[in-house]
């Protein structure tokens, strides 16, 4: 089997927007107050895109903190589901090598689980554009900590199972295309962690763009096996996974 261009793997999320939703893990409070000491001001009546919003998950959770959030997305599906489950939290069609947005009108912009699909050499001149002076952009994954053993064993299924398998080893990369491009920056990484049943944990790998993409009877195929592995490891049905939450934020 070819690996699938990038443009492609994104599209697949639409299928399984209903799934991402349901099964994604969200974030922490202490992921908003870190954004407000990095980025020196307070969410509360800041201006915010959220790029690559998604369903909507970090949308919901920085418009709970007060800042006025307009979600972009460019998924029909995901933006379906966003508008299904929130609709009234403004969504606009569009990604971040574009943003529909004029010059110097936001204070903020998130890329939450989706810097990595943008462009750095488009997406960061498109965000400074957009940017008020003083403005800032945060970038944050969800990265499960690999040395709980299970996994790093998961890992290796997934890169032996999925062709167009991909992590997030472009965490640190995208710190180094943010501090080319002029911007001062500064992170923070996060611990924290969730506990959910090993049906959701199934549900929230088969909504991965890696999974999502492979042919029906193989995805089943591999998420079967998947399911048997974590009931090996977790034989109560309960799945605990701990996250190392990476935040980077740009100073424009």
């Amino acid at each position: 089997m070819t690996s699938l261009h990038g443009s492609a793997l994104s599209s697949s999320f639409g299928a399984v927007a209903a799934s991402y939703e349901a099964s994604r893990p969200t974030y922490p409070d202490a992921l908003f107050d870190a954004m407000e000491e990095l980025t020196g001001r307070p969410l509360r009546g800041a201006r915010v895109l959220d790029v690559g919003a998604g369903t909507g998950i970090a949308s919901r959770l920085l418009r709970a903190r007060g800042a006025e959030v307009v979600a972009v997305e460019p998924t029909p599906g995901m933006a379906a589901q966003l508008r299904s489950t929130t609709p009234d939290l403004p969504l606009v069609r569009g990604d971040g090598n574009a943003l529909p947005f004029a010059d110097a009108s936001v204070d903020l912009i998130t890329y939450a689980q989706a810097f990595h699909w943008t462009t750095p050499g488009k997406s960061i001149p498109e965000a400074r554009r957009v940017l008020r002076r003083g403005g800032a952009l945060a970038l944050f994954w969800n990265v499960k900590d690999r040395s709980q053993g299970w996994p790093q064993a998961q890992e290796q299924r997934m890169i032996a199972a999925c062709p167009d398998y991909h992590g997030y080893g472009g965490v640190n990369d995208s710190r180094v295309e943010l501090a080319r491009a002029g911007l001062r920056t500064r992170e923070t990484v996060l611990r924290w962690s969730r506990r959910i049943p090993l049906d959701q944990a199934v549900e929230d790998l088969g909504s991965r763009s890696y999974v999502a993409v492979l042919e029906p009877g193989r995805r089943a195929e591999v998420l079967a096996a998947e399911r048997e592995a974590l009931r090996q490891v977790f034989p109560d049905g309960v799945v605990v996974e701990e996250f190392d939450l990476d935040l980077t934020v740009g100073l424009a």
